[in-house]
């Protein structure tokens, strides 16, 4: 299990930036726009391969005719919305999952625009649009991994999940290929651990 990007919703992507910074003691540097969803975001690496996107509404943009991925619509508090695994063959690895039991829905191709006007291009499943415990899988085919470019500091050391029933989410996530500890829990959370410059960090 390769753990491409956590993806953190937020109401407001200055604000969460400004916060990050105090927080983590590294500043995200901006992502871009997704155009025609309605969100932006903000990058901070977490390994070589693996990053953190802050996401938020874009207010420079015009409401979107669906809703907004990730929830961020209805955001009044930021937290960790969903998580993406990388695979080198998507359209392999969603037909392993469905052969498993779950379908993580069609590939779709994805594409946001930098602040110079570059343009990077992705495939991902859509089931990643309502965000959520169970990851969505993500290939960046050709398009240089954002993890290289985004500012270092920071270094993912654990993720896991906490849920009332554990066996409920042991199908999908085992057809997905996600080894990813599951804790009993009075309620549903995706758990991050981070270390940087400031110490640990906890993200859900």
């Amino acid at each position: 299990m390769l753990i491409d990007h956590l993806v953190y919703a937020v109401p407001d992507l200055a604000a969460a930036v400004a916060e990050a910074e105090e927080r983590f003691g590294v500043r995200a540097q901006a992502g871009g726009k997704h155009i025609g969803l309605g969100t932006h975001n903000a990058l901070l690496a977490l390994g070589t391969q693996t990053y953190l996107e802050i996401i938020a509404p874009d207010p420079g943009q015009p409401e979107p005719a669906m809703r907004r991925p990730f929830g961020v619509d209805d955001l009044r508090r930021s937290g960790l919305a969903s998580w993406a695994l990388a695979c080198d063959d998507i359209d392999a690895a969603v037909a392993r999952a469905r052969r498993h039991g779950y379908d993580p829905g069609e590939v779709a191709d994805g594409q946001r625009t930098g602040p110079a006007g570059t343009v990077l291009r992705w495939r991902l499943t859509l089931n990643a649009m309502g965000g959520g415990l169970i990851p969505f899988l993500i290939s960046w085919g050709d398009t240089e991994h954002p993890a290289r470019s985004a500012p270092r500091g920071l270094t993912l050391e654990a993720i896991y999940i906490e849920h009332p029933d554990p066996a409920a989410l042991a199908l999908p996530l085992t057809a997905l290929g996600a080894d990813v500890e599951i804790r009993p829990a009075g309620s549903a959370a995706l758990i991050a651990h981070l270390s940087g410059p400031n110490g640990s960090i906890v993200l859900r």
